[in-house]
Parts: structure tokens; C-alpha cells; sequence
């Protein structure tokens, strides 16, 4: 809902906003995000939004938005949204096309990537600013040896495999990633969960032969 204190007759009231001219985060000319939230336009109330740009493979990093909802609308190419159920602890990946959507509940676990170029996301939040917390952050901030002595790992091998985590990811593969070394981690597979039947609750989506 709007914000009850805002004066709709002040002249700094702002109805109309350009997004490209607030970055958030740029990877190069393919992949980019540009946000915008009540800090651009304040007549927003409880939403916001990111517009996201993806090549090919590239990801939205995994990621968690602590104080919002997030509703992904795919505009353009396709992509796949998946995310870790915490109650079933069952990794759940969606494939979404032109004019289709997933939804990521508050505090869920989750990450998009892109299946083809030129495709573009809408990330629209239930909250005025969004907040994240980026797997990136977590991995480079958290003491290499404590991440060995919770699962048992090898610290110099842990700090080995994180050292090139300097900053804050956002979208990935990295810019100086190895073609071959990205290929070989992208998922080759995706599972698809479909809606249960007519007055059950729905899982997921049906398969595109099906929608019109």
C-alpha cells in the first residue's frame, strides 16, 4: 500500500522514473541490473523492483532477501528459477518463459539463470527497499577456518577455493572465469514440478506444450 505520510501535493513528489539511470550492478553490456525502490521513487510504498539482464549462462548468484518476497516475471528469452524449500529441504527448479512467473517466498534460498541470450527478468519485491544477503558475501566473509571445522573440510583447501571471492559476486560466472571451468558447472539438468490437479494446491508450472 502507498506510504499514509506522503504528501501528494508536495512538488518532490515523483510518479515517473527512468531505471537505467539507477545501476546496480553492471557485469558488462549482456548481463546488468538496475533497481529501483522508494529512494528513486517515493510514491513506490511496500514495492521495488529489479530489472535484470542475463546472456546465455549467466546467473543471478545464489542469494536470500531477508525482509521480501520476491515475485521473478520473465519479459524477454528464459530462464530458470530455482530454489531450496526449507521445510522440505528439496531444491526446486522452475523454468520460466516470456509472460510466465515463479514466486520466492520471504528468506528462501534461491538463484536464476538464464537458458538463452537477450533474457530479461523482473524481480519485484513487497517491500520499499530490498534487502539481500549474497552466497558470495557469506563464502568470502566467514572465517575459512571455521567453514573447515563445522563440515570437517581441509582449511587450506577451503581457503584455496575461496581466495578468488574478493567482492560481492551479484552476477556470475565472473568477468576472468575460465570459459571451460563455467561450462563445466553449469547444470546440465533441471527438474520441473507441475500443479497438482483442479481445488489442489499448485507445485509449480505445466509443461509449455500445454499453456497456450
Amino acid at each position: 500500500m502507498a506510504v499514509s505520510y506522503m504528501n501528494y501535493t508536495s512538488p518532490s513528489t515523483q510518479f515517473t522514473y527512468d531505471l537505467s539511470q539507477n545501476p546496480f550492478f553492471k557485469k558488462n553490456a549482456q548481463n546488468y541490473i538496475n533497481e529501483l525502490s522508494v529512494y528513486q521513487l517515493n510514491t513506490l510504498g511496500n514495492t521495488s523492483l529489479l530489472d535484470i539482464y542475463l546472456s546465455s549462462g549467466g546467473i543471478v548468484e545464489p542469494h536470500y532477501h531477508q525482509n521480501a518476497t520476491e515475485l521473478v516475471y520473465a519479459v524477454s528469452g528464459a530462464a530458470v528459477v530455482s530454489l531450496l524449500n526449507p521445510f522440505t529441504k528439496e531444491l526446486l527448479n522452475f523454468p520460466i518463459k516470456p509472460g510466465q512467473v515463479a514466486n520466492v517466498p520471504q528468506g528462501w534460498w534461491h538463484y536464476e539463470i538464464a537458458t538463452t541470450d537477450n533474457t530479461q527478468l523482473l524481480a519485484i519485491f513487497d517491500a520499499p527497499v530490498p534487502e539481500t544477503i549474497f552466497g558470495s558475501d557469506i563464502l568470502r566473509l566467514t572465517p575459512a577456518s571455521v567453514l573447515a571445522y563445522s563440515y570437517c573440510l581441509d582449511e587450506k583447501k577451503v581457503k584455496e577455493a575461496l581466495a578468488p571471492i574478493q567482492t560481492t559476486t551479484y552476477l556470475g560466472p565472473p568477468n576472468d572465469c575460465a570459459k571451460n571451468q563455467a561450462s563445466a558447472a553449469m547444470p546440465k539438468t533441471q527438474t520441473q514440478h507441475y500443479p497438482a490437479s483442479r481445488g489442489q494446491i499448485a507445485t509449480g508450472y505445466p509443461p509449455y506444450a500445454q499453456r497456450p
